[in-house]
């Protein structure tokens, strides 16, 4: 949480939070996956600072609808759901839409 606080500051100390800073100059797409839980009013606030600045927050929740069969199918709807918003075209489950078998 602290790198999300740095990048929602504009704080580029190193190279994740300098890349960050060059994506939102350059109108790119900025995808945060937090892993941690819960979230305190700052970590909210935050989140909320770098999605009016363009970014996307993609909380490393994992889905249940395609009723996943291992914790290898689990994790993989979080990374599936990323590669999505970043713009990859792969085939997986979508609501409403014909399953597919992992």
């Amino acid at each position: 949480m602290g790198l999300m606080g740095r990048i929602a500051t504009g704080v580029s100390d190193d190279l994740i939070t300098r890349a960050a800073d060059v994506i939102f100059k350059e109108r790119r797409r900025l995808i945060l996956v937090p892993r941690d839980t819960p979230y305190s009013l700052i970590h909210i606030n935050n989140m909320k600072t770098i999605a009016e600045a363009g970014g996307i927050i993609c909380p490393a929740s994992p889905s249940f609808y395609s009723k996943p069969q291992t914790i290898e199918a689990l994790a993989a709807t979080v990374v599936d759901r990323v590669l999505d918003l970043a713009g990859f075209q792969l085939e997986t489950y979508r609501w409403g839409e014909m399953e597919v078998e992992r």
